[in-house]
């Protein structure tokens, strides 16, 4: 059986030797190992991957007995598991179809159970992929009740993690603080950061070089959670507000899927602020 192991906990000296015997004391064998110390925090991360010829109840129990004593929170899935995935859209559709072109192709190794829309536009294209559509209309007097059945179907469907791809609303604290780290958004990002309508109409007549996108978690302070990816592009003068609206449609859904994966392969780890990711 393939496993990944993900631990974190305060640093102190004797971890990586108590992962390896562990592993070992399990019959099993290493075949990719990543740590980092965050040195202001003081907490360690490590992704660990190894094979074993025990399954994962025994497999778990051993590593939990070698490591108890530095009380991580350690979390251990096999590799083959894919996780479930619920997405959230509006109507714009560049992120969505670069997820399921990816899960098709099997380079996504995630599941999407469900898409729900505030809209029906994108009805159509998500069925045609063979993924059920739940259109959930969010009013201001709709709100409250509409997150509470995204959260039911969340736990109907075993949900692991949130991809919100270019979903239009804005969740409530509430929701935010029932998935802390699970829940992943795209936005644009420049050089200044505009925020209101038609961002890349304002970037364009700043003259900006430079357009982009950022995927982080959600938290309840608006776009302000642990960022996970960014990319970038150059832009000049000559460029469009069409054409820029383009090309940062092209960073968003690369960026987003990045995102997405890396969280899918248990290589990302909330360290304060900010996130520790392994490549």
């Amino acid at each position: 059986m393939d496993l990944i192991a993900s631990l974190q906990c305060a640093d102190q000296p004797g971890i990586v030797h108590a992962m390896t015997s562990a592993v070992l004391a399990c019959d099993g064998n290493i075949i990719e190992n990543q740590q980092f110390t965050d040195h202001p925090t003081n907490t360690f991360v490590m992704r660990t991957r190894f094979e074993t010829k025990q399954g994962l109840a025994d497999a778990e129990k051993s590593l939990r007995e070698g490591l108890g004593r530095f009380s991580p929170a350690l979390h251990i899935r096999p590799t083959a598991e894919k996780p479930k995935a619920l997405v959230l859209v509006t109507t714009e559709s560049h992120c969505l179809r670069d997820l399921m072109y990816l899960l098709e192709l099997g380079e996504l190794p995630i599941e999407i159970p469900l898409v729900i829309s505030n809209h029906s536009d994108l009805k159509q294209l998500v069925e045609s992929h063979g993924i059920p559509f739940l259109h959930l209309p969010v009013t201001a007097s709709t709100k409250t009740e509409q997150e509470k059945v995204i959260l039911q179907k969340i736990s109907e469907l075993n949900i692991d993690f949130v991809v919100l791809a270019r979903y239009m609303q804005i969740l409530s604290a509430d929701f935010c603080k029932a998935l802390p780290g699970r829940i992943i958004n795209i936005h644009h990002s420049f050089l200044p950061g505009f925020k209101g309508a038609k961002p890349y109409h304002q970037a364009h007549e700043r003259g900006v070089k430079i357009i982009g996108a950022t995927a982080h978690f959600v938290t309840s302070d608006l776009d302000e959670g642990p960022i996970i990816e960014q990319d970038v592009a150059h832009v000049t003068h000559t460029a469009t507000p069409e054409e820029m609206i383009a090309l940062g449609r092209d960073i968003e859904r690369r960026v987003l899927a990045r995102a997405v994966k890396l969280y899918a392969e248990d290589r990302i780890f909330i360290v304060g602020q900010r996130t520790v990711v392994f490549s």
